[in-house]
Protein backbone atom coordinates (compact mmCIF):
# COMPACT_ATOMS: atom_id res chain seq x y z
CA UNK A 1 0.00 0.00 0.00
CA UNK A 2 1.06 3.76 -0.94
CA UNK A 3 1.32 5.97 1.69
CA UNK A 4 1.91 9.81 1.37
CA UNK A 5 3.33 11.82 4.75
CA UNK A 6 2.96 15.26 4.51
CA UNK A 7 4.84 18.02 6.65
CA UNK A 8 5.66 21.32 7.02
CA UNK A 9 1.94 23.08 7.21
CA UNK A 10 1.74 25.45 10.37
CA UNK A 11 1.64 29.45 11.43
CA UNK A 12 2.91 31.20 8.68
CA UNK A 13 3.13 35.26 8.77
CA UNK A 14 1.86 37.19 6.08
CA UNK A 15 4.67 37.82 3.53
CA UNK A 16 6.50 34.91 4.92
CA UNK A 17 7.81 31.54 3.02
CA UNK A 18 6.66 27.98 3.14
CA UNK A 19 8.31 24.72 2.22
CA UNK A 20 5.67 21.51 2.12
CA UNK A 21 7.31 18.18 1.76
CA UNK A 22 5.60 15.20 0.79
CA UNK A 23 7.27 11.31 0.79
CA UNK A 24 5.58 8.31 -0.79
CA UNK A 25 6.49 5.01 0.64
CA UNK A 26 5.67 1.45 -0.30
CA UNK A 27 5.60 -0.93 -3.11
CA UNK A 28 6.80 2.18 -5.68
CA UNK A 29 8.34 1.80 -8.93
CA UNK A 30 8.14 5.14 -10.56
CA UNK A 31 6.62 8.34 -9.50
CA UNK A 32 4.79 9.55 -12.13
CA UNK A 33 3.80 12.70 -10.51
CA UNK A 34 3.60 14.68 -7.51
CA UNK A 35 1.23 17.47 -6.94
CA UNK A 36 0.02 19.94 -4.02
CA UNK A 37 -3.71 20.82 -4.30
CA UNK A 38 -5.52 22.88 -1.45
CA UNK A 39 -8.95 23.54 -0.17
CA UNK A 40 -10.74 25.87 2.19
CA UNK A 41 -14.38 25.24 3.67
CA UNK A 42 -17.05 25.49 0.99
CA UNK A 43 -14.92 25.89 -1.74
CA UNK A 44 -13.04 22.53 -4.33
CA UNK A 45 -9.99 21.67 -4.30
CA UNK A 46 -7.60 23.48 -6.47
CA UNK A 47 -4.31 22.77 -7.53
CA UNK A 48 -1.62 24.49 -6.60
CA UNK A 49 1.89 22.98 -8.13
CA UNK A 50 2.68 18.99 -9.67
CA UNK A 51 6.13 18.07 -10.45
CA UNK A 52 6.36 15.13 -13.04
CA UNK A 53 8.58 12.23 -13.06
CA UNK A 54 11.05 14.36 -14.99
CA UNK A 55 11.25 17.18 -12.92
CA UNK A 56 9.17 19.27 -15.06
CA UNK A 57 6.75 21.71 -12.80
CA UNK A 58 3.24 22.94 -13.81
CA UNK A 59 2.05 25.71 -11.94
CA UNK A 60 -1.32 26.10 -10.44
CA UNK A 61 -2.30 30.18 -10.63
CA UNK A 62 -2.43 29.98 -6.34
CA UNK A 63 1.75 29.23 -7.00
CA UNK A 64 2.79 31.08 -10.26
CA UNK A 65 5.69 33.37 -9.72
CA UNK A 66 6.73 32.85 -6.13
CA UNK A 67 6.74 29.00 -5.60
CA UNK A 68 9.63 26.44 -6.56
CA UNK A 69 8.81 22.94 -6.83
CA UNK A 70 11.21 19.78 -6.69
CA UNK A 71 10.50 15.77 -7.20
CA UNK A 72 13.90 13.79 -5.56
CA UNK A 73 13.11 10.67 -7.37
CA UNK A 74 15.75 8.64 -5.22
CA UNK A 75 13.57 8.92 -1.90
CA UNK A 76 10.30 10.04 -3.46
CA UNK A 77 10.13 13.19 -2.10
CA UNK A 78 8.12 16.14 -3.33
CA UNK A 79 9.15 19.74 -1.74
CA UNK A 80 7.22 22.93 -2.39
CA UNK A 81 8.43 26.23 -1.22
CA UNK A 82 6.23 29.11 -1.50
CA UNK A 83 7.08 32.75 -1.10
CA UNK A 84 5.33 36.00 -0.02
CA UNK A 85 2.27 34.45 1.95
CA UNK A 86 -1.14 36.10 1.93
CA UNK A 87 -3.77 35.64 3.89
CA UNK A 88 -5.63 33.70 0.93
CA UNK A 89 -3.10 31.16 1.27
CA UNK A 90 -4.35 29.94 4.48
CA UNK A 91 -6.19 25.93 3.38
CA UNK A 92 -5.54 23.02 3.91
CA UNK A 93 -2.76 21.61 1.16
CA UNK A 94 -3.23 18.15 0.12
CA UNK A 95 -0.45 15.91 -1.55
CA UNK A 96 -1.60 13.29 -4.21
CA UNK A 97 0.48 10.96 -6.24
CA UNK A 98 0.40 9.43 -9.66
CA UNK A 99 2.44 6.03 -9.07
CA UNK A 100 3.45 3.30 -11.34
CA UNK A 101 3.31 -0.04 -8.53
CA UNK A 102 6.13 -2.95 -8.49
CA UNK A 103 3.08 -4.61 -9.85
CA UNK A 104 2.86 -2.36 -13.13
CA UNK A 105 -0.55 -1.04 -12.19
CA UNK A 106 -0.55 2.63 -11.73
CA UNK A 107 -2.81 4.52 -9.05
CA UNK A 108 -3.47 8.15 -7.18
CA UNK A 109 -2.81 8.61 -4.11
CA UNK A 110 -4.20 11.38 -1.45
CA UNK A 111 -2.40 12.54 1.67
CA UNK A 112 -4.36 13.36 4.51
CA UNK A 113 -3.83 17.00 4.22
CA UNK A 114 -1.99 19.57 6.24
CA UNK A 115 -2.83 22.44 7.68
CA UNK A 116 -1.40 26.02 6.53
CA UNK A 117 -2.43 29.38 9.01
CA UNK A 118 -1.47 32.68 8.03
CA UNK A 119 -1.19 35.07 10.95
CA UNK A 120 0.95 37.46 12.18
Amino acid sequence: QVQLAESGGGLVQPGGSLALSCEASGPIATILKMSWYRQTPGNQRELVASVDGGGRPTWGPPAKGRSHISLDSADNTMVLQMDNLKPDDAAVYYCNADVKLTTGATITVWGLGTQVTISS
